[in-house]
């Protein structure tokens, strides 16, 4: 029933996390406010609890304990859950020629949502040192920040992923009895929206990317005509946004503006909100189209609409039952036979 694959995407996403906090610094300083040291926080993969007891005895004798060395960052990956929210047709595949191998087609089914839970945990003994850290990592996070991780290098498929922070725990513990050593611990918690992808094949050969049919008339004057037609998709299946309308527009407007056309071709499918539209001509940023392709119902749009591309990726995601067009050519020759 399976087969085997293996992208290293949770992988991937463990190592892309912790390159977020292995740079953080902290600063002590004496009673004139002079920097006089500058420390580079350690970041270790470990869960609190063994990290902590690793730092408290020694390897080498287990009986032997001596002190923490403080600052210290430890992180984990504490959990994996399905993100419905997100969810896509599970049947859809895109097609890709982004990878190792460019002279050949790839294809690979649209990735499953999950959610990575992580720990950050921070270790100080001084206050000042534990804010040091905190305001170094909490202004990037409102709550999410967008993580570019490259999830199956065999397609070049980079994606950006939300890391989203959603709570923060603090506890003042001591190494030992009360008199000793203080340590205060803020443990940070992410969500990370990853995806994870299936395996990766070659572009079956199977499918019909293309039908041609000729006509010939033998004879002394003889005619060849060959027509030929591409499924193509009309609608954006892969979701691709490339502008926004710039000017609200009606139902009988031809030329319409958007905040920028260089992502938009002429001689291209276009949707916006429900309707397809065929760009004829651009300039600048103003679009000449032909409305209502396909059957789609020429209406009013708004200004701030999302203006999507349809691609070529998008003809290999048209299922079965769903509504497509062609694109054809057709080509004729004369032939005349004389004979002496």
């Amino acid at each position: 029933m399976f087969e085997y694959f293996y992208h290293e995407i949770l992988k991937r996403t463990i190592i892309s996390f912790g390159t977020l906090f292995n740079n953080i610094i902290i600063n002590r300083t004496d009673e004139s406010d002079n920097t006089v040291r500058t420390l580079k926080v350690p970041l270790a993969y470990a869960p609190i609890q063994k990290f902590l007891a690793r730092l408290e005895q020694s390897p080498a004798n287990l009986n032997k304990s001596y002190q923490i060395t403080l600052p210290r960052m430890s992180f984990e990956f504490v959990g994996l859950t399905y993100d419905p929210t997100r969810k896509s047709t599970q049947t859809q595949t895109f097609l890709t020629t982004l990878n190792s191998d460019k002279t050949k087609d790839k294809k690979v089914y649209l990735p499953v949502p999950y959610n990575m839970s992580f720990e950050l945990n921070i270790m100080t003994k001084l206050n000042d040192d534990m804010l040091q850290i905190i305001e170094q990592i909490l202004p990037y996070f409102q709550p999410s920040y967008n993580l570019t991780v490259d999830l199956v290098e065999e397609i070049g498929e980079k994606r950006d992923v939300a890391v989203v922070l959603e709570n923060i725990t603090m506890s003042d513990d001591y190494e030992g009895n009360f008199e000793t050593r203080r340590v205060l611990v803020y443990t940070l918690r992410f969500t990370v929206k990853t995806y994870l992808f299936g395996p990766v094949i070659s572009a079956s050969s199977d499918i019909v990317k293309k039908v041609s049919i000729g006509y010939v008339a033998n004879g002394t004057g003889g005619r060849s005509v060959t027509y030929s037609a591409e499924p193509r998709a009309i609608e954006s299946y892969s979701d691709n946004a490339i502008t926004n309308l710039s000017d609200d527009i009606d139902a009988s407007t031809k030329t319409i503006n958007v905040n920028n056309a260089n992502p938009v071709n002429a001689d291209s499918y276009i949707t916006v909100d429900d309707e397809e539209m065929y760009v004829e001509s651009k300039s600048g940023n103003t679009l000449t189209v032909r409305r209502g392709e396909d059957g789609t119902k020429a209406s009013k749009h708004v200004r701030g609409s999302e203006v999507k591309g349809i691609l070529v990726q998008d003809n290999y995601l048209i299922e079965f039952g769903d509504d497509f067009g062609f694109s054809g050519s057709y080509s004729w020759k004369w032939q005349i036979n004389l004979t002496v």
